[in-house]
């Protein structure tokens, strides 16, 4: 029984990670991974169902989306090219560089959600030292490994991915000697299924690009980064063990994560994707005669909804609230719904789904937020205390490996040369792919 709660609770955390990272998709960058990011942990926090942390809702939210959205730095367009290779060492090594680019996503994002759910008045992370850490580590690791050894994962595109492996290990080191056991086991379980999530999907891509069926396939990779995303951070939350927090915070406390949450990553997805240029284009294709209102309706009506939400987040959780705070279940159900669900409207929007049919996954969004909806209410997780075992984890990171190994030498079996692939060995394969 026990088990069968927590796979059910893992599966509902999937299942909010998968959507909106592959609603991330019509974004990228950082600033489309930290909203997805931030809807996973939020929809980890309602499964858990801890009293406790519902008064740090915000902040441990605010924690994961930045820790998710630090890895919308790396590139991974021609990586996935690599994956498209007719032989087995480029596409072995396109799916293993994609995860450990999923991986680094997870790892990061779970290990600061992990120290934010760790972080009590007794035992505060000193977030100042280990942000300092992380930037340092970041550089650092960048310069040896790219400007000294020149050891490229994707060239010619950016090497970014080094930065993020740096921020990593100082973020290790930090977990660490501060002895958040807990922490390292969310991030290491995020890490690992963000790269396998990652990895599988772009398997999935090949095989459904061979296939012939109409369908956007690359939004299948990013749903499966996601989704087991989400799996793993669950699994890492809830078979830890974790100090009891204070049921209630300071007010002062929630401005900054709810101004970031409700505001800035918003209006930064619409500031940087709800341009005149790509809104035109998509509206044309879609057959929207030109000169009609629906272009600038559409270029407009996200930062609308930017402000609906940032004046319905700071009336409801912040403004009538008094000195100390705390939320109730109800309460963070209905911000999730909202957040989540405006995240879908924007995909509707700059897609054009509001006037055509031609990008189906849309809708598949709404039917994974439903669905959502009606099961996370009904988790009952029972938390667990399961040790680190280094050794047990390196076993199933060589299980992982050759697994991938094998979806690599199925994937090249599939395929004569195809459209977008890539070679990192031997001769060059001439065509370009966007990321």
């Amino acid at each position: 029984m026990k088990d069968r709660q927590l796979y059910f609770s893992m599966l509902v955390v999937a299942l909010s990670l998968g959507t909106a990272w592959a609603i991330r998709g019509q974004f990228g960058h950082e600033h489309g991974a930290a909203w997805a990011g931030g809807i996973g942990c939020l929809s980890l926090i309602m499964v858990a169902k801890r009293g406790d942390w519902y008064s740090k809702v915000f902040s441990a939210t605010l924690a994961g989306a930045l820790g998710w959205g630090i890895g919308g730095i790396m590139s991974y367009g021609i990586v996935v090219g690599y994956g498209r290779a007719s032989d087995f060492i480029n596409t072995y090594y396109g799916l293993m560089m994609l995860f450990v680019i999923g991986g680094l996503y997870g790892y990061i994002g779970g290990g600061l959600f992990g120290l934010s759910l760790s972080s009590t008045a007794k035992n505060p992370v000193k977030w100042v030292n280990l942000t300092i850490e992380m930037v340092v580590g970041g550089i650092m690791f960048y310069y040896f490994m790219i400007y000294e050894f020149e050891w490229f994962m994707t060239p010619p595109r950016s090497e970014m991915w080094a930065v993020c492996f740096g921020m990593a290990v100082a973020l290790t080191w930090f977990m660490i000697r501060h002895q958040q056991t807990s922490a390292i086991r969310v991030a290491v379980f995020s890490g690992l299924g963000g790269g396998f999530g990652f990895a599988l999907g772009n398997f999935f891509q090949v095989l459904g690009g061979v296939s012939g069926i109409k369908f956007n396939f690359w939004n299948v990779m990013e749903y499966t980064l996601g989704f087991f995303g989400g799996l793993g951070m669950a699994y890492g939350t809830l078979t830890s063990k974790w100090e009891t927090s204070e049921p209630q915070q300071k007010k002062a406390n929630q401005f900054f994560p709810i101004l970031m949450l409700s505001l800035i990553i918003p209006f930064t997805v619409w500031q940087q994707n709800f341009d005149t240029k790509r809104i035109y284009a998509t509206l044309i294709e879609i057959g929207i005669i030109d000169g009609s209102p629906l272009f600038a309706a559409t270029e407009w009506s996200g930062l609308v909804l930017v402000l609906i939400l940032a004046a319905f987040s700071f009336y409801q959780y912040y403004n009538h609230r008094p000195a100390s705070v705390t939320y109730t279940y109800k309460e963070i159900q209905t911000f999730f719904v909202v957040y989540l669900g405006i995240y879908i409207v924007f995909s509707y929007i700059i897609t054009g789904a509001f006037f055509s049919t031609y990008r189906v996954e849309q809708y598949l969004y709404t039917l994974n937020l439903i669905a959502i909806i009606l099961l996370i209410g009904k988790t009952q997780p029972t938390f667990s205390n399961r040790n680190i075992d280094g050794s047990k984890w390196a076993v199933k990171m060589v299980w992982v490996a050759l697994f991938i190994a094998v979806l690599a030498f199925i994937a090249k079996s599939s395929h004569d040369e195809l459209k977008g692939a890539h070679k990192r060995f031997g001769e060059e394969v001439v065509e370009e792919t966007a990321k």
